[in-house]
């Protein structure tokens, strides 16, 4: 597939200057390099929720499906669940994913869905004007906190790690290339992948300045420590200044829920002969 296939003539109406677009390039080109690897293209499907980040649908060109909000990740698992042979990527927002869908998220975690979900984290909410979501930062002033939240925000690394995840990342929207990388190497990860991505909103919340001065790539960190991997991600609380580690925190290997569900499908099927004697002798 051409470089040009994988994005549609859709008009874009993301902001200027939005972190969306440095996602979308960033997952161009990493299903770019998967395709080159020999991923069949119609074997890609890509799930989004409902808010800027899920005009992603519209832009690149794989097999996708919009989910209502909240639910961008359960529809996911089902579709991997339905056809395992499928490389399922959700994309949500951090209110998509952290707010309305967080049990969803903790959920498909626990029980290691083999799918790639990726977190459009601009820490706000941008489509409907600038609320506040479960990752603003503490004392953030939008339009329904003008005086300011008064709840620290939520560690989505923590919580994923907590939750079982087998494979936790963070990315940031100012480093494209590493971004690459970090989606490259979910996709190619068997089980739940999980990629904090930290996005600029240029309307509503535009952190550039503090992700240009404290983001930096892990380096020389064990991702099989999970004890490193809890360290490295409580060391930014998504409120104060300081260091904000990037890259593969945490990769393990574990049986994937399909993988789990196969003899318990197979223990509780009904043959059709069974099937067919059940209904002769209700006529």
């Amino acid at each position: 597939m051409t470089e040009q296939k994988l994005v549609t003539p859709a008009q874009n109406t993301w902001c200027p200057g939005c972190g969306n677009f440095v996602i979308q390039f960033a997952l161009r080109d990493a299903l770019r390099a998967a395709i080159e690897r020999g991923t069949d293209p119609d074997s890609i499907v890509l799930v989004t929720g409902i808010g800027c980040h899920a005009k992603m649908a519209d832009y690149l060109a794989v097999n996708s499906f919009y989910a209502i909000h909240g639910r961008t990740v359960p529809v996911a698992t089902g579709i991997k669940m339905a056809n395992p042979d499928l490389s399922v990527i959700c994309c949500a927002g951090d209110g998509d994913a952290y707010a309305e869908g967080l049990d969803h998220l903790v959920f498909s975690a626990k029980r290691n869905s083999d799918i790639t979900v990726i977190v459009h984290n601009n820490r706000v909410y941008g489509l409907t004007t600038g609320q506040y979501t479960p990752t603003s930062p503490y004392g953030f002033r939008g339009r329904s906190t003008p005086a300011g939240t008064v709840e620290p925000p939520l560690n989505p690394l923590a919580l994923m790690l907590s939750s079982g995840a087998t494979f936790v990342a963070r990315g940031c929207t100012r480093r494209k290339k590493d971004l690459e990388g970090i989606f490259s190497e979910a996709m190619e990860h068997r089980g739940f992948a999980f990629v904090d991505v930290l996005q600029v909103c240029a309307t509503y919340f535009n952190a550039a300045d503090v992700y240009d001065r404290f983001v930096y790539p892990l380096e020389g960190h064990d991702t099989g420590d999970f004890a490193a991997a809890f360290r490295k991600a409580r060391e930014w609380d998504y409120t104060s200044e300081g260091p904000i580690a990037t890259g593969i925190f945490y990769r393990a290997s574990r049986p994937t829920l399909e993988e789990t569900m196969k003899p318990v499908s197979r223990a509780g099927k009904v043959p059709a002969e069974t099937i067919a004697k059940i209904l002769e002798a209700r006529k």
